[in-house]
């Protein structure tokens, strides 16, 4: 681009500053695009898809649920397409808290950064729980504690060894979930058909009736709908990983567009696929799949379920295996997420700067060690009587995920209309996001109505359930809380679009 037709001259030098300049501080440079796709794809397929999909198809009916998944499926398409225009153009360890504090205000990316360490940092600790749930499948007899320290050790040392080895040990994790998937889909469509297991079943399992006048392929009312928006949701999350390890991507402007490009599609495919097999060959009103979302018995997963249709003797425990596979993976992807934002936050002067230190191998390791302190006392404290703070750190952390969508959609809007008002030209963007603005602001107002409509069940009982309504929302406060208390103490301002800065400096001069 000419100084001339190009950009403007702010732009300009924040652009030539971004090539030059040493990337992310002291990061190292060292994930390679197959560790990316799998890092997308690994961050989106997990329990959600395995165990909690049938559980939706219980709920709202296989329609309902179809419905549900197809719809935040577009939503997360529109979100990772504003995710990889910004990440191509400014890959960034801090991701959508560094963007928000660039493009909006700085007091959002302090709310958001934290709101994201504290989601991923309790989710090492949930992971934690569930692995040694799944232990015992095999294991009755030896106490969950020492396997979730063992686990919790492995975990650590793939984070604390090298951004590489954590991209290789998430490759193969998602590959493992990938593979059973793949299989999962091949073998459902061959019972479908009546090749495998016997004779096709054809659309009998949408419409069967539960014989109280409920009749698929749609049940249970707007209630019932709005759950199994959350559940595909909160299934579909992760997939925004990918931005936070673009900070690490050895060729950020080639393997981000290939990562947001292939991988999305891929995901929807097997959330799609998976919620399809499961309508044609199991029945909405099969008991099991109403409990399918407790980790607690792996014989209950829809993916067992299907697989023992087949003969399979030893289903529950391959899908036990997988399953760990994708807890481990969860927990992997955690550590490494929170500790990447804390780093963020602390070289942008919203954490304390002990977490910008890093190690010879470019491992913040202030920040993973807080965050594995952190992540092992919310675990411990699922043993503090009734697991109360547990339960509740829990719930802060369930519409986190949204809370983050929400922000990068905004981030998006803000993104390119600076970059346009200071001379730039959409073409000359590495990777261009489809439909904007429509893209970011149908993706930012699904969430907010996901958000509102996750636990709308618990104000249509005879009198509004309190106890439920701040468990499921208690997220949201503490995130406007955090957002405008910085507003307040450090005075902030939105910054204005010609002063928004394309640079690669993490560090950010606050809008007074």
């Amino acid at each position: 681009m000419s100084n001339n037709e190009g950009p403007s001259n702010k732009l300009h030098d924040s652009l030539q500053i971004r090539n030059t300049e040493k990337r992310d501080g002291e990061l190292r440079r060292s994930l390679q695009a197959r560790h990316l796709n799998m890092i997308a794809i690994g961050g989106a397929i997990g329990t959600g898809l395995f165990l909690a999909c049938g559980n939706a198809v219980s709920s709202a009916g296989p329609g309902g649920a179809l419905l549900a998944f197809a719809v935040m499926g577009m939503l997360v398409y529109f979100m990772m397409q504003s995710l990889g225009e910004m990440a191509t153009l400014i890959p960034s360890s801090g991701s959508f808290e560094t963007y928000a504090t660039k493009f909006i205000d700085p007091a959002l990316g302090f709310a958001l950064g934290w709101n994201y360490w504290v989601s991923w940092s309790t989710t090492v600790a949930a992971e934690l729980a569930a692995s040694a749930l799944i232990m015992k499948f095999w294991f009755p007899n030896i106490p969950g504690l020492y396997w979730s320290i063992l686990f919790l050790a492995i975990l650590f040392t793939l984070n604390v060894l090298s951004a590489r080895s954590f991209g290789e040990a998430e490759y193969w994790f998602a590959g493992i979930k990938v593979a059973t998937v793949i299989i999962f889909l091949v073998v459902g469509v061959l019972m479908i058909f009546g090749i495998l297991g016997g004779t096709a079943p054809g659309f009998s399992n949408w419409v069967v009736s539960d014989g109280k006048g409920n009749t698929g392929p749609f049940i249970g009312g707007a209630a019932a709908i709005c759950i199994a928006f959350f559940t595909a949701g909160f299934s579909f999350q992760g997939t925004e990983l990918v931005g936070i390890a673009t900070g690490e991507s050895e060729n950020p402007e080639v393997n981000v567009p290939k990562a947001i490009k292939n991988v999305f599609w891929r995901i929807l495919l097997f959330y799609i696929g998976a919620i399809i097999v499961i309508g044609f060959l199991i029945p909405w009103t099969e008991p099991n799949l109403l409990k399918s979302g407790a980790i607690q018995d792996v014989a209950i997963s829809p993916f067992t379920l299907v697989f023992q249709k087949t003969g399979i003797a030893f289903a529950a425990s391959l899908m036990n295996a997988v399953i760990l596979t994708s807890v481990l993976s969860a927990g992997n992807s955690g550590l490494y997420a929170s500790t990447r934002i804390l780093y963020s936050m602390a070289k942008n002067g919203k954490a304390p700067k002990m977490f910008t230190k890093v190690s010879a191998k470019g491992v913040p390791v202030y920040a993973l060690m807080f965050t594995t302190l952190v992540g092992t006392l919310c675990f411990l404290s699922s043993f503090v009587g009734d697991g109360t703070i547990y339960t509740f750190l829990v719930s802060v952390t369930g519409v986190a995920g949204f809370i983050t969508w929400i922000g990068i959609s905004a981030c998006h809007y803000r993104f390119r209309k600076a970059y346009i008002a200071q001379g730039g030209k959409v073409e000359d963007l590495k990777f261009k996001a489809k439909w904007y603005p429509f893209g970011p602001i149908v993706a930012g107002v699904l969430t907010v109505l996901v958000i509102c409509g996750m636990n709308l069940s618990a104000f249509t009982g005879d009198k509004i359930d309190w106890v439920s309504v701040i468990f499921n929302y208690v997220g949201v406060p503490i995130f406007l809380l955090a957002w405008l208390g910085y507003k307040i103490v450090k005075k902030t301002k939105v910054v204005p679009l010609m002063e928004v800065d394309f640079s690669m400096d993490e560090t950010n001069k606050e809008s007074k």
